[in-house]
């Protein structure tokens, strides 16, 4: 210890010690190391208590399974409550870890300690896109079971291609996400236009609208090199034709792809309708812009819509969602987001932790989870739940986007991909090389990458 301070004296004591009145060399030093040593002998008696008490109590309450997930941003209590319900009906304890929010942390906390075969955790929480990285490493077992045709049935089609690997259900869906396209609802209607169908009339009217209102941005959207830019990237894409792999084979470099990848740096260019600092934006700097009333459109996931729609918010009811526009002639399509319930392979009582994935997807404790946390669900008939619908209206918006919402390419060599992904998106949207040149060096690359 580097101080008395430190050591938990408090002031008055050592005031008591070093007063001038009351020290002599001799005797007052000996009273102090006899104090001291008194003290210490006294904290390792009470931490040897402590440490037997808390092994004693740990032995008596270990629980059945341990569930990992990153922290659900709410009050704890709704969740606490289900996992009491679930002990009481199946007489399994359950003992909650949370991971750290970033997607990349958990990856590698998961990727490290499955690799090395470990069973001290039973159900975990998965992003969308590790499903089939993690199924072909065989760290997961098969819940195919837990999700025959009648049910399968009852989820969107987008979360249950993102659990299937080789036809195999590895995994269930626990909730979705999905891009959507924000609006200023107030300033379309005061100027007279309709929401945008298409990425061009989302242009023009984003030109036509901020050059009559002076300090607004026509549209923000992640452009930072990271993953989010291939979710938007993707949603151009897709919506124009495009594909980056056809079965198993790289479909990246194509006329659409190069197409619609040109339009996104058109919105970034002198004269566009995106700030060139995009390429600085992740979700919430891109987010903050919007909500502090300074952009017309905006794309991001269903979170935002509970911090636009908060008191003191600068936007609150002055905002409303819509499907992302497509480029003529194709379909909208947005990137499917979200989390997925997986077991262990080497769980020591894989049947129980089946019951807690099956307890926690299930209909009712997934509008029981949506309704105290604001996650969108992954079953079709939630979305027009009465009840559900009067706490939470802008789910009804939300049917639509989740039905049409797209799993990124379902391979177990995703993030290898994304990787080059990224780079290249980033290098065509920043204008350091057109398409015509970063498509061909990402097929390439990604040709490589499958052939291993």
């Amino acid at each position: 210890m580097s101080s008395i301070h430190e050591s938990g004296f408090s002031t008055a004591a050592v005031s008591r010690f070093s007063s001038p009145g009351r020290f002599t060399p001799g005797r007052e030093r000996r009273r102090v190391r006899s104090r001291l040593a008194s003290l210490a002998l006294l904290v390792v008696a009470i931490v040897a208590l402590a440490g037997c008490g808390a092994s004693e109590r740990d032995g008596a309450a270990r629980p059945d399974l341990v569930f990992k997930h990153s922290k659900l941003f709410g009050d704890p209590a709704a969740f606490d409550a289900l996992m009491a319900e679930f002990t009481q009906e199946t007489g399994i304890r359950v003992r909650r870890e949370t991971l750290p929010s970033s997607s990349d942390e958990q990856h590698q906390f998961y990727a490290i300690n499955l690799n090395a075969g470990a069973a001290d955790f039973d159900v975990f929480a998965i992003d969308v896109v590790w499903v089939a990285e993690f199924a072909r490493a065989g760290w997961l077992r098969d819940l195919t079971r837990l999700l025959p045709p009648e049910t399968r049935a009852e989820f969107f089609p987008g979360p249950m291609a993102a659990v299937t690997h080789e036809g195999r259900a590895f995994a269930v869906p626990w909730f979705v996400d999905a891009g959507l396209l924000y609006y200023r609802r107030d300033l379309l209607e005061k100027h007279g236009f309709p929401p945008p169908r298409t990425w061009q009339e989302l242009a023009e009217t984003a030109r036509a609208i901020t050059a009559r209102e002076p300090g607004l941005y026509g549209f923000v959207w992640q452009g930072k090199q990271y993953e989010g830019l291939v979710c938007n990237a993707l949603e151009h894409l897709w919506s124009a034709g495009g594909e980056v792999l056809r079965g198993d084979e790289v479909a990246i470099d194509s006329p659409e792809n190069a197409a619609a990848l040109a339009f996104m740096r058109e919105l970034v260019d002198p004269g566009g309708v995106t700030p060139d600092f995009v390429t600085t934006l992740t979700e919430e700097p891109s987010r903050t812009i919007f909500g502090r009333g300074r952009a017309l459109f905006h794309r991001n996931w269903p979170y935002a819509w509970g911090l636009f729609q908060r008191e003191g918010s600068a936007v609150k009811d002055k905002v409303a969602v819509t499907v992302l526009p497509h480029h003529p002639g194709h379909d909208s399509a947005a990137t499917l987001g979200g989390w997925q319930l997986a077991v262990n392979a080497r769980s020591r009582d894989p049947e129980a932790a089946e019951k807690l994935v099956a307890f926690l997807t299930s209909a009712r404790v997934q509008k029981a989870v949506a309704a105290a946390y604001g996650l969108s669900p992954p079953r079709r008939a939630l979305y027009a739940d009465p009840e559900l619908l009067a706490a939470q209206p802008f789910l009804a918006e939300l049917a639509a986007v989740m039905e049409s919402a797209r799993p990124r390419p379902v391979t177990p060599l995703y993030i290898a991909i994304s990787q080059v992904l990224q780079a290249e998106f980033s290098a065509i949207v920043s204008g350091a090389r057109p398409a015509g040149d970063a498509l061909p060096a990402a097929q390439a690359q990604m040709e490589e990458i499958l052939a291993r």
